[in-house]
Protein backbone atom coordinates (compact mmCIF):
# COMPACT_ATOMS: atom_id res chain seq x y z
CA UNK A 1 0.00 0.00 0.00
CA UNK A 2 1.60 3.67 -1.41
CA UNK A 3 0.40 5.77 1.82
CA UNK A 4 -0.28 9.58 0.82
CA UNK A 5 1.33 12.61 1.04
CA UNK A 6 -1.22 14.95 0.70
CA UNK A 7 -2.13 15.62 3.88
CA UNK A 8 1.02 16.30 4.94
CA UNK A 9 0.59 19.33 2.91
CA UNK A 10 -1.53 20.79 5.49
CA UNK A 11 -1.17 22.68 8.66
CA UNK A 12 0.85 19.83 11.48
CA UNK A 13 1.98 17.84 8.08
CA UNK A 14 5.27 19.32 6.47
CA UNK A 15 5.38 22.28 8.46
CA UNK A 16 5.77 20.71 11.37
CA UNK A 17 8.14 18.07 10.51
CA UNK A 18 10.60 20.09 8.46
CA UNK A 19 12.96 17.03 7.44
CA UNK A 20 10.00 16.04 5.33
CA UNK A 21 8.72 19.13 4.11
CA UNK A 22 10.83 19.09 0.43
CA UNK A 23 8.19 16.09 -0.09
CA UNK A 24 5.45 18.74 -0.51
CA UNK A 25 6.82 19.03 -3.92
CA UNK A 26 5.26 16.29 -6.50
CA UNK A 27 8.71 15.81 -8.92
CA UNK A 28 11.31 15.84 -5.90
CA UNK A 29 8.51 13.34 -4.29
CA UNK A 30 8.91 11.05 -7.13
CA UNK A 31 12.34 11.21 -7.27
CA UNK A 32 13.20 10.34 -3.86
CA UNK A 33 10.85 7.50 -4.13
CA UNK A 34 11.90 5.96 -7.14
CA UNK A 35 15.75 6.19 -5.74
CA UNK A 36 15.00 4.81 -2.42
CA UNK A 37 13.67 1.21 -4.27
CA UNK A 38 16.65 1.59 -6.55
CA UNK A 39 18.73 2.14 -3.25
CA UNK A 40 17.27 -0.94 -1.47
CA UNK A 41 17.75 -2.85 -4.61
CA UNK A 42 21.41 -1.68 -4.60
CA UNK A 43 22.26 -2.84 -1.12
CA UNK A 44 20.87 -6.64 -2.35
CA UNK A 45 23.22 -6.28 -5.23
CA UNK A 46 25.86 -5.87 -2.91
CA UNK A 47 25.52 -9.10 -1.18
CA UNK A 48 24.63 -11.21 -4.71
CA UNK A 49 27.90 -10.07 -6.01
CA UNK A 50 30.18 -10.52 -3.67
CA UNK A 51 28.68 -14.50 -3.13
CA UNK A 52 28.13 -15.07 -6.79
CA UNK A 53 31.86 -13.77 -7.50
CA UNK A 54 32.89 -16.43 -4.94
CA UNK A 55 30.57 -18.86 -6.07
CA UNK A 56 32.59 -18.41 -9.18
CA UNK A 57 36.20 -18.08 -8.07
CA UNK A 58 36.85 -18.70 -4.45
CA UNK A 59 39.77 -16.08 -4.23
CA UNK A 60 39.99 -12.57 -2.88
CA UNK A 61 41.48 -11.22 -6.10
CA UNK A 62 38.38 -12.29 -7.97
CA UNK A 63 35.84 -9.85 -6.05
CA UNK A 64 38.76 -6.90 -6.29
CA UNK A 65 39.22 -7.87 -9.95
CA UNK A 66 35.31 -7.00 -9.98
CA UNK A 67 35.45 -4.08 -7.86
CA UNK A 68 37.96 -2.77 -10.36
CA UNK A 69 36.24 -3.24 -13.06
CA UNK A 70 33.04 -1.29 -11.98
CA UNK A 71 35.06 1.56 -10.06
CA UNK A 72 37.56 2.41 -13.10
CA UNK A 73 35.02 2.89 -15.61
CA UNK A 74 32.87 5.33 -13.01
CA UNK A 75 36.28 7.04 -12.94
CA UNK A 76 36.78 7.44 -16.45
CA UNK A 77 33.28 8.39 -16.98
CA UNK A 78 32.45 11.19 -14.52
CA UNK A 79 33.52 14.71 -16.21
CA UNK A 80 31.94 13.04 -19.41
CA UNK A 81 29.04 12.30 -17.37
CA UNK A 82 29.19 15.72 -15.39
CA UNK A 83 29.24 17.55 -18.95
CA UNK A 84 26.38 15.01 -20.68
CA UNK A 85 23.78 16.21 -17.46
CA UNK A 86 24.47 20.01 -17.92
CA UNK A 87 24.18 19.96 -21.71
CA UNK A 88 20.82 17.60 -22.03
CA UNK A 89 17.44 17.08 -19.54
CA UNK A 90 19.28 15.66 -16.54
CA UNK A 91 15.65 13.88 -16.08
CA UNK A 92 16.77 12.19 -19.24
CA UNK A 93 19.92 11.72 -18.09
CA UNK A 94 18.91 9.65 -15.38
CA UNK A 95 16.28 7.15 -17.34
CA UNK A 96 18.99 6.39 -19.32
CA UNK A 97 21.73 5.57 -16.94
CA UNK A 98 19.05 3.38 -15.09
CA UNK A 99 17.75 1.48 -18.62
CA UNK A 100 20.78 0.41 -18.97
CA UNK A 101 21.33 -0.65 -15.43
CA UNK A 102 18.50 -2.22 -15.33
CA UNK A 103 19.28 -3.85 -18.65
CA UNK A 104 22.62 -5.24 -17.88
CA UNK A 105 21.46 -6.73 -14.60
CA UNK A 106 18.39 -8.19 -15.95
CA UNK A 107 21.23 -9.72 -18.02
CA UNK A 108 23.33 -10.88 -15.19
CA UNK A 109 20.03 -12.20 -13.17
CA UNK A 110 19.33 -14.65 -16.15
CA UNK A 111 22.87 -16.19 -16.70
CA UNK A 112 23.23 -16.80 -12.94
CA UNK A 113 19.95 -18.22 -12.59
CA UNK A 114 20.72 -20.36 -15.45
CA UNK A 115 23.71 -21.32 -14.30
CA UNK A 116 25.40 -20.24 -17.21
CA UNK A 117 27.39 -17.36 -16.00
CA UNK A 118 31.22 -16.77 -15.99
CA UNK A 119 33.58 -14.49 -14.49
CA UNK A 120 34.49 -12.79 -17.62
CA UNK A 121 30.71 -12.09 -18.70
CA UNK A 122 30.42 -10.48 -14.78
CA UNK A 123 33.57 -8.38 -15.56
CA UNK A 124 31.76 -7.03 -18.45
CA UNK A 125 28.37 -6.43 -17.39
CA UNK A 126 30.33 -4.65 -13.99
CA UNK A 127 32.20 -2.40 -16.64
CA UNK A 128 28.67 -1.37 -18.18
CA UNK A 129 27.38 -0.78 -14.99
CA UNK A 130 30.35 1.42 -13.43
CA UNK A 131 30.14 3.56 -16.54
CA UNK A 132 26.33 4.35 -16.50
CA UNK A 133 26.68 5.23 -12.94
CA UNK A 134 29.12 7.54 -13.86
CA UNK A 135 26.22 9.66 -15.33
CA UNK A 136 23.55 9.06 -13.09
CA UNK A 137 24.99 10.65 -10.35
CA UNK A 138 25.92 13.63 -11.54
CA UNK A 139 22.67 14.46 -13.10
CA UNK A 140 20.77 13.33 -9.96
CA UNK A 141 23.07 15.68 -8.13
CA UNK A 142 22.23 18.62 -10.36
CA UNK A 143 18.51 17.67 -10.74
CA UNK A 144 17.15 18.86 -7.21
CA UNK A 145 18.00 22.13 -6.88
CA UNK A 146 15.55 21.92 -10.01
CA UNK A 147 13.21 20.65 -7.75
CA UNK A 148 13.04 22.46 -5.46
CA UNK A 149 13.28 26.24 -3.83
CA UNK A 150 16.45 27.23 -2.43
CA UNK A 151 15.01 27.00 0.95
CA UNK A 152 14.26 23.42 0.96
CA UNK A 153 17.90 22.39 0.18
CA UNK A 154 19.14 21.66 3.28
CA UNK A 155 16.02 19.51 4.26
CA UNK A 156 16.68 17.37 0.86
CA UNK A 157 20.20 16.74 1.52
CA UNK A 158 19.39 15.50 5.27
CA UNK A 159 16.08 13.41 3.77
CA UNK A 160 19.29 12.05 1.72
CA UNK A 161 21.76 10.93 4.31
CA UNK A 162 18.96 9.70 6.07
CA UNK A 163 17.44 7.24 3.02
CA UNK A 164 20.84 6.13 1.84
CA UNK A 165 22.32 4.34 4.44
CA UNK A 166 18.71 2.77 5.68
CA UNK A 167 18.51 1.41 2.39
CA UNK A 168 21.75 0.55 0.82
CA UNK A 169 23.73 -0.22 4.45
CA UNK A 170 20.81 -1.61 6.48
CA UNK A 171 17.57 -2.77 5.05
CA UNK A 172 19.05 -3.79 1.78
CA UNK A 173 21.90 -6.13 2.58
CA UNK A 174 19.79 -7.22 5.14
CA UNK A 175 17.17 -8.92 2.80
CA UNK A 176 19.23 -9.60 0.37
CA UNK A 177 21.53 -11.65 2.94
CA UNK A 178 18.04 -13.70 2.85
CA UNK A 179 16.86 -13.78 -0.44
CA UNK A 180 20.39 -14.94 -1.43
CA UNK A 181 20.23 -17.70 0.94
CA UNK A 182 16.78 -18.99 0.34
CA UNK A 183 16.91 -18.45 -3.42
CA UNK A 184 20.17 -17.84 -4.61
CA UNK A 185 22.24 -14.88 -6.17
CA UNK A 186 20.35 -14.62 -9.58
CA UNK A 187 17.12 -13.54 -8.09
CA UNK A 188 18.98 -10.84 -5.88
CA UNK A 189 20.27 -9.59 -9.13
CA UNK A 190 16.84 -9.50 -10.83
CA UNK A 191 14.93 -7.79 -7.99
CA UNK A 192 18.02 -5.14 -8.06
CA UNK A 193 16.98 -4.97 -12.30
CA UNK A 194 13.23 -4.50 -11.23
CA UNK A 195 14.39 -1.97 -8.39
CA UNK A 196 15.86 0.57 -11.28
CA UNK A 197 12.50 -0.26 -13.33
CA UNK A 198 10.91 1.19 -10.49
CA UNK A 199 13.17 4.23 -10.66
CA UNK A 200 12.31 4.47 -14.45
CA UNK A 201 8.62 4.83 -13.57
CA UNK A 202 9.36 7.34 -11.15
CA UNK A 203 11.23 9.17 -13.72
CA UNK A 204 8.85 9.21 -16.26
CA UNK A 205 6.00 10.50 -14.27
CA UNK A 206 8.00 13.66 -13.59
CA UNK A 207 7.68 17.14 -15.55
CA UNK A 208 10.83 17.32 -17.96
CA UNK A 209 13.58 19.90 -16.32
CA UNK A 210 14.72 22.19 -19.85
CA UNK A 211 18.04 23.41 -19.40
CA UNK A 212 18.44 26.92 -18.18
CA UNK A 213 19.17 29.28 -20.49
CA UNK A 214 22.81 29.83 -18.90
CA UNK A 215 23.05 25.88 -20.24
CA UNK A 216 22.11 26.91 -23.74
CA UNK A 217 24.11 29.92 -24.24
CA UNK A 218 27.18 27.84 -23.32
CA UNK A 219 26.51 25.08 -25.53
CA UNK A 220 29.68 23.79 -27.18
CA UNK A 221 31.81 20.57 -27.54
CA UNK A 222 31.97 17.95 -24.81
CA UNK A 223 35.61 18.97 -24.40
CA UNK A 224 35.11 22.55 -24.05
CA UNK A 225 32.22 21.29 -21.73
CA UNK A 226 34.63 19.59 -19.12
CA UNK A 227 37.30 22.42 -19.58
CA UNK A 228 34.45 25.15 -18.57
CA UNK A 229 33.56 23.14 -15.28
CA UNK A 230 37.48 22.76 -14.61
CA UNK A 231 37.75 26.72 -14.83
CA UNK A 232 34.45 27.45 -12.93
CA UNK A 233 36.25 25.07 -9.93
CA UNK A 234 39.89 27.04 -10.58
CA UNK A 235 38.32 30.60 -10.34
CA UNK A 236 36.26 29.89 -6.92
CA UNK A 237 38.72 28.64 -3.78
CA UNK A 238 36.23 27.52 -1.74
CA UNK A 239 35.50 24.78 -4.42
CA UNK A 240 38.73 23.58 -5.57
CA UNK A 241 40.41 24.01 -1.71
CA UNK A 242 37.80 21.60 -0.58
CA UNK A 243 38.04 18.99 -3.19
CA UNK A 244 41.49 19.51 -2.97
CA UNK A 245 42.39 18.70 0.53
CA UNK A 246 39.08 16.21 0.21
CA UNK A 247 41.21 14.27 -1.99
CA UNK A 248 44.25 14.51 -0.29
CA UNK A 249 42.20 13.92 3.49
CA UNK A 250 40.88 10.26 1.44
CA UNK A 251 44.03 9.46 0.31
CA UNK A 252 45.27 9.20 4.26
CA UNK A 253 42.65 8.38 6.04
CA UNK A 254 39.72 6.00 4.14
CA UNK A 255 42.32 2.72 3.18
CA UNK A 256 43.31 2.94 6.85
CA UNK A 257 39.51 2.76 7.79
CA UNK A 258 38.20 0.47 5.40
CA UNK A 259 40.96 -2.02 6.12
CA UNK A 260 42.41 -2.07 9.42
CA UNK A 261 39.42 -1.14 11.36
CA UNK A 262 38.08 -4.33 10.96
CA UNK A 263 41.50 -5.77 11.35
CA UNK A 264 41.86 -4.44 14.82
CA UNK A 265 38.68 -5.70 15.96
CA UNK A 266 39.34 -9.04 14.60
CA UNK A 267 43.08 -9.96 16.81
CA UNK A 268 41.84 -7.59 19.75
CA UNK A 269 37.83 -9.24 20.75
CA UNK A 270 37.00 -12.26 20.82
CA UNK A 271 33.77 -12.23 19.20
CA UNK A 272 35.13 -9.82 16.37
CA UNK A 273 32.46 -10.25 13.90
CA UNK A 274 29.59 -9.43 16.18
CA UNK A 275 31.47 -6.63 17.85
CA UNK A 276 32.10 -4.76 14.13
CA UNK A 277 28.77 -4.96 14.15
CA UNK A 278 28.11 -3.46 16.60
CA UNK A 279 30.75 -0.85 15.37
CA UNK A 280 29.18 -0.18 12.31
CA UNK A 281 25.47 0.23 13.86
CA UNK A 282 26.89 3.10 16.12
CA UNK A 283 27.94 4.57 13.67
CA UNK A 284 24.74 4.00 11.60
CA UNK A 285 22.50 5.71 14.18
CA UNK A 286 24.68 8.73 14.46
CA UNK A 287 24.16 9.64 10.99
CA UNK A 288 20.57 8.63 11.09
CA UNK A 289 20.44 10.98 14.06
CA UNK A 290 23.20 13.78 12.30
CA UNK A 291 20.27 13.89 9.25
CA UNK A 292 17.42 14.04 11.65
CA UNK A 293 18.70 16.45 13.68
CA UNK A 294 19.73 18.68 10.25
CA UNK A 295 16.89 18.51 8.33
CA UNK A 296 14.23 19.44 11.18
CA UNK A 297 16.94 22.66 12.70
CA UNK A 298 18.76 23.29 9.07
CA UNK A 299 22.33 24.53 8.71
CA UNK A 300 24.12 27.54 10.52
CA UNK A 301 24.18 30.50 8.72
CA UNK A 302 27.91 29.93 7.89
CA UNK A 303 27.49 26.75 6.36
CA UNK A 304 31.10 26.07 5.17
CA UNK A 305 32.95 26.97 8.34
CA UNK A 306 30.24 24.71 9.67
CA UNK A 307 31.33 21.58 7.38
CA UNK A 308 35.09 22.24 7.36
CA UNK A 309 34.44 22.27 11.32
CA UNK A 310 32.38 18.82 12.07
CA UNK A 311 34.94 17.29 8.77
CA UNK A 312 38.15 17.91 10.86
CA UNK A 313 36.58 16.78 14.25
CA UNK A 314 34.92 13.86 12.21
CA UNK A 315 38.36 12.82 10.20
CA UNK A 316 40.57 13.17 13.88
CA UNK A 317 38.28 10.61 15.39
CA UNK A 318 39.71 7.97 13.02
CA UNK A 319 42.83 8.28 15.85
CA UNK A 320 40.45 7.32 17.85
CA UNK A 321 40.21 3.55 16.51
CA UNK A 322 43.96 3.15 16.73
CA UNK A 323 43.68 4.78 20.61
CA UNK A 324 41.06 3.05 22.35
CA UNK A 325 41.49 -0.50 23.49
CA UNK A 326 37.70 -1.05 24.64
CA UNK A 327 34.63 -1.88 22.73
CA UNK A 328 32.97 1.66 23.65
CA UNK A 329 35.37 3.36 22.78
CA UNK A 330 35.68 2.02 19.29
CA UNK A 331 31.52 2.53 19.21
CA UNK A 332 31.88 6.10 20.04
CA UNK A 333 34.55 7.15 17.81
CA UNK A 334 32.17 5.38 15.11
CA UNK A 335 29.83 7.72 16.61
CA UNK A 336 31.45 10.66 16.52
CA UNK A 337 33.46 9.85 12.94
CA UNK A 338 29.94 9.02 11.20
CA UNK A 339 27.80 12.07 12.41
CA UNK A 340 30.32 14.43 11.45
CA UNK A 341 31.14 13.26 7.81
CA UNK A 342 27.12 13.22 7.74
CA UNK A 343 26.80 16.65 8.64
CA UNK A 344 29.69 17.97 6.79
CA UNK A 345 28.30 15.78 3.20
CA UNK A 346 25.02 17.69 4.62
CA UNK A 347 26.34 21.28 4.11
CA UNK A 348 28.70 20.13 1.58
CA UNK A 349 26.01 18.97 -1.34
CA UNK A 350 24.03 22.40 0.30
CA UNK A 351 26.81 24.71 -0.50
CA UNK A 352 27.20 22.97 -4.24
CA UNK A 353 23.61 23.86 -4.96
CA UNK A 354 23.26 27.34 -3.58
CA UNK A 355 26.42 28.79 -5.07
CA UNK A 356 27.24 26.88 -8.07
CA UNK A 357 25.12 28.07 -11.55
CA UNK A 358 22.61 25.18 -13.02
CA UNK A 359 24.09 24.98 -15.97
CA UNK A 360 27.55 24.17 -14.13
CA UNK A 361 26.30 21.76 -11.54
CA UNK A 362 26.39 18.70 -13.25
CA UNK A 363 30.33 19.54 -14.51
CA UNK A 364 31.05 20.33 -10.24
CA UNK A 365 29.37 17.61 -8.87
CA UNK A 366 31.12 15.38 -11.41
CA UNK A 367 34.58 16.63 -10.28
CA UNK A 368 33.28 15.91 -6.89
CA UNK A 369 32.33 12.63 -7.31
CA UNK A 370 36.02 11.72 -9.49
CA UNK A 371 37.59 12.96 -5.85
CA UNK A 372 35.55 11.39 -3.99
CA UNK A 373 36.40 7.98 -5.26
CA UNK A 374 39.87 8.67 -7.88
CA UNK A 375 42.03 8.36 -4.91
CA UNK A 376 40.84 5.06 -2.89
CA UNK A 377 42.53 2.56 -4.78
CA UNK A 378 45.33 4.12 -3.87
CA UNK A 379 44.92 4.77 -0.54
CA UNK A 380 43.84 0.90 0.00
CA UNK A 381 47.44 -0.37 -2.11
CA UNK A 382 49.67 2.29 0.50
CA UNK A 383 47.83 0.94 4.04
CA UNK A 384 49.16 -2.55 3.73
CA UNK A 385 52.92 -1.73 2.99
CA UNK A 386 52.54 1.54 5.72
CA UNK A 387 50.56 -0.60 8.08
CA UNK A 388 53.64 -3.55 7.88
CA UNK A 389 55.94 -0.60 8.94
CA UNK A 390 54.14 1.36 11.72
CA UNK A 391 51.32 -1.23 13.32
CA UNK A 392 47.98 -0.88 12.45
CA UNK A 393 47.15 1.03 15.21
CA UNK A 394 49.58 3.50 14.61
CA UNK A 395 48.81 4.05 10.99
CA UNK A 396 45.32 4.53 12.41
CA UNK A 397 46.26 7.39 14.72
CA UNK A 398 48.78 8.76 12.28
CA UNK A 399 46.10 8.75 9.30
CA UNK A 400 43.15 10.24 11.69
CA UNK A 401 46.03 13.49 12.56
CA UNK A 402 47.18 14.13 9.17
CA UNK A 403 43.73 13.60 7.51
CA UNK A 404 42.55 16.27 10.41
CA UNK A 405 44.92 18.79 9.64
CA UNK A 406 44.97 18.61 5.81
CA UNK A 407 40.48 18.60 5.99
CA UNK A 408 41.11 21.82 8.01
CA UNK A 409 43.62 23.72 5.88
CA UNK A 410 40.72 25.44 3.07
CA UNK A 411 39.73 27.40 6.70
CA UNK A 412 43.07 29.44 6.39
CA UNK A 413 42.27 30.64 2.95
CA UNK A 414 40.28 34.16 3.37
CA UNK A 415 38.15 33.89 -0.26
CA UNK A 416 36.89 30.66 1.43
CA UNK A 417 35.73 32.69 4.78
CA UNK A 418 34.25 35.05 2.29
CA UNK A 419 32.15 32.89 0.88
CA UNK A 420 30.48 32.45 4.04
CA UNK A 421 30.42 36.07 4.98
CA UNK A 422 28.70 36.90 2.04
CA UNK A 423 26.31 34.27 2.37
CA UNK A 424 25.41 35.39 5.90
CA UNK A 425 25.11 38.70 4.97
CA UNK A 426 22.48 38.10 2.22
CA UNK A 427 20.49 35.45 4.71
CA UNK A 428 19.91 38.81 7.17
CA UNK A 429 19.32 40.99 4.89
CA UNK A 430 16.22 38.80 3.70
CA UNK A 431 15.31 38.37 6.95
Amino acid sequence: MHQSYEGLDRPGGFSRVRLLAPLRHRDYRLLVGGMSVSLLGDGLFLVALAWQVYTLSDAPTALATVGIAMTVPTIVCLLIGGAVSDRYDRRLVMLTADIVRALVLAALAALAVTGALRLWELLVIAVVYGAATAFFNPASDALVPQLLPPDALAQANSLDQLIRPLALRLAGPAVGGLLVGAAGAGWAFGLDAASFLVSVGALLAMSPTPMSSGGRERRSSGAREVAAGLRYVRANAWLWATLVSAAVAYLLFMGPTEVLLPYVVKNRFADGATDLGLIFAAGGLGSLACALAIGQLGLPRRSLTFMYGVWTVGTLAVAGYGLSNRLWGLMLASVIFNTLETAGTIAWATAKQRHVPSYLLGRVSSLDWLISIGLLPLSYALTGPISADLGARTTLVCAGLLGAIVTFAPVLSGQVRRVDVRRTQLVLEQS
